[in-house]
């Protein structure tokens, strides 16, 4: 037993006041979420309700309480971070506990925060958008949800049970060998990344077909909004960039606990191929994350200046070219590791290549916004914000394209200002101001505008505050993942500026909490379904929309369909006779997702301890579930025509 728990809880898990805290922290909120659900008796509802549901919109709704969630852990990890790195010689962090954060920072961030994100605005916007009841496969859309969920929640298990990761988030080789690396914290990155990755590919099949199969009478490919097109674009990139990331880590984890030697060098394997492997994922993972940021801000853009999406056709070839260059820039990631000149100069210039689609868009959206009526709206805010902060990440983004350059500058703070120009520039800009942009679709309530906008302006000046100096820091040599620096090396006063600016912007993430806090007791109902005067089908249903979403589905006749509509004079396209309406049929509610992510969880466990009886239980019951869903055909349930009468009616939507 005292073995059991020695692996459990070893030292580095209550090694200083700071981890004790935090730990406290988690019992204390997770005991009072049970409390409240036990007082008010919400567990039946919970169940019901939102845990088996496989309606996508409330599927969109629960990525995103995860994403903000994990937006507050990887928030606190980074203000944990600049604290550490505010003064010379700081003890506040062991060297230990700081490679922890800087780990569970970039990887939450990335797998845990961003793509969750995105996967909301995907279900909460691409249906109705293309005037679908629902996705391809909705069970299986509920399946990708549960696997993030428990995959997220083994990752951060891992903070106070056994020990959390430390190899950085790209976890290179030698650094995740067992001889190197004997903890627990990296078994669980490695299992939590390979469940996540499972539901990620899942989504990406899900709302590729949906795309392409499920479109509205009428919604060709070159009539659709661009965040659709965002949309499929992203799910091509996820089904063919996922693989050679899950090759990489089934292959450091059999390093680990299989005794084989893929990336072992001292035993013939080749570290480089994990690199390699990585980054072939990894940055055509950069444009999973910003295409759909380009595509909100395509939607904001041309809602809030009322106008069309200028140069549309340049627009869908510009996504199309960056999903095509996206798997040949990966090796400017290495420059420095000795592939070779030749090899240098054609990433170097693929690299420069990929700058060009990316510049066109950012010139349509100026020229969508000239001659506009422009709002100045919290998303037209992160809009405007986006672009000279994306076009300034994007510049310092060629001059590490450029070999010698990045000879001088690989693996400073000017590296790691740039990026975070451009995964908060343009991904955090993007995800915000779509959140905003459609909240009211999805709870049928505005957001605060005034709330919203103190939120944006300490989000967006503690943005420039934390990453300008980090480029000057660059230019002066400071390297980056190191936890302490001594005196007298010029550093100290523009860290402290970078630290100030972290804490601004985590001011900004709790002006933005209470935003929605103030919105819920201070309820403004969308009664309209459509507050922004918008352009595209979601807003011609109400706020929220009905599980069914359409009654009867629209016909679409131009890219700005619901736009066109009300300029045509009509006012009530989608408002259907009595008559017109027959029975649907709906996603039934079923609890075999989250049964499946659970035993997930239960076989991730039992690798990361390697307790090989567990593990055989969640494989177990992992094939005991899929073997369920294959012979469960009751997947849908029929909604009568009564009832739909009865709900558009209450909008005061049904026509005689």
């Amino acid at each position: 037993m005292g073995a059991i728990i020695a692996k459990l809880f070893p030292p580095s898990t209550y090694d200083s006041a700071i981890i004790l805290g935090a730990d406290a922290a988690i019992i204390l909120v997770s005991a009072a979420v049970v409390i409240i659900l036990t007082k008010y008796k919400r567990w039946q509802w919970l169940w019901k309700e939102w845990i088996t549901s496989a309606d996508h919109k409330k599927i969109g709704i629960m990525y995103l309480i995860v994403a903000v969630t994990m937006l507050f852990r990887g928030g606190v990890d980074a203000l944990m971070m600049r604290s550490q790195l505010a003064i010379p010689d700081n003890t506040l962090l062991t060297a230990n506990h700081y490679d922890e954060i800087f780990t569970t920072h970039g990887t939450i961030m990335v797998f845990f925060m961003a793509m969750p994100f995105i996967f909301a605005l995907f279900n909460v916007a691409v249906p109705l958008l293309i005037g679908a009841r629902d996705v391809a496969f909705p069970r299986l859309n509920a399946i990708s949800l549960w696997l993030t969920i428990f995959a997220a929640l083994l990752f951060n298990v891992s903070f106070v049970i056994g020990g959390s990761p430390n190899a950085g988030w790209t976890a290179y080789p030698p650094l995740t060998e067992m001889s190197f690396n004997p903890g627990l914290g990296q078994n669980y990155y490695l299992m939590s990344l390979l469940i996540s990755g499972v539901g990620t590919v899942a989504t990406g099949v899900n709302f590729l077909v949906t795309i392409i199969r499920m479109r509205a009478p009428g919604m060709t490919l070159m009539r659709m909004p661009m965040f659709v097109w965002s949309a499929l674009v992203t799910s091509a990139l996820i089904i063919f960039a996922f693989p050679a990331l899950t090759v990489a880590l089934a292959l450091t984890l059999l390093d680990r606990v299989g005794g084989s030697t893929f990336f072992t060098l001292g035993h013939g394997g080749m570290p480089m191929m994990y690199v390699n492997l990585f980054w072939i994922w990894g940055h055509p993972e950069v444009y999973i994350l910003v295409l759909p940021a380009f595509g909100v801000f395509s939607e904001v853009v041309a809602t809030f200046s009322q106008k069309r999406l200028f140069g549309y056709s340049t627009m869908v070839v510009s996504v199309l070219a960056i999903t095509a260059l996206s798997f040949g820039v990966w090796v400017h990631h290495f420059f420095t590791m000795g592939a070779g000149a030749s090899i240098n100069v054609f990433f170097g210039l693929s690299t420069m290549l990929i700058a060009i689609p990316t510049g066109v868009k950012v010139f349509n959206w100026i020229f969508t916004m000239w001659q506009g009526r422009v709002r100045l709206t919290v998303p037209m805010l992160y809009a405007l914000a986006f672009i000279p902060t994306f076009v300034i990440g994007g510049a310092s983004g060629v001059m590490l394209a450029t070999v010698p350059a990045d000879y001088q500058l690989n693996n400073t703070y000017f590296l790691v200002a740039h990026f975070h120009n451009v995964l908060i520039g343009g991904v955090v800009f993007g995800l915000l101001a779509g959140m905003y942009y459609w909240w009211p679709k999805m709870f049928g309530y505005m957001l605060d505008e005034r709330w919203g906008r103190r939120a944006f302006w300490l989000f967006f000046v503690g943005f420039w505050v934390t990453f300008v100096p980090q480029y000057f820091l660059g230019l002066e040599g400071m390297p980056r993942r190191i936890f302490t620096y001594p005196a007298g090396l010029g550093w100290t006063g523009l860290n402290q500026i970078s630290t100030v600016g972290a804490f601004m912007m985590g001011a900004g993430f709790v002006v933005l909490v209470y935003d929605i806090l103030y919105s819920v007791l201070h309820m403004v109902r969308d009664t309209t379904g459509d507050p922004w005067n918008g352009r595209t089908l979601e807003w011609s249903l109400p706020s929220p929309v009905p599980e069914y979403n359409f009654a009867v589905v629209p016909i679409v006749n131009d890219r700005d369909a619901w736009w066109e509509m009300k300029r045509s004079g009509n006012g009530q396209p989608n408002w259907p006779s009595a008559k017109a309406i027959r029975g649907l049929h709906v996603p039934k509610h079923s609890a075999q997702p989250f049964f499946l992510g659970l035993s997930f969880f239960i076989l991730g466990w039992g690798v990361v301890y390697e307790w090989w009886w567990i593990a055989l239980f969640g494989l177990v019951a992992v094939l005991a579930s899929l073997v369920y869903a294959m012979m469960d055909y009751d997947e849908v349930e029929e909604i009568d025509p009564d009832t739909i009468r009865g709900i558009e009616g209450r909008f005061g939507r049904l026509q005689a």
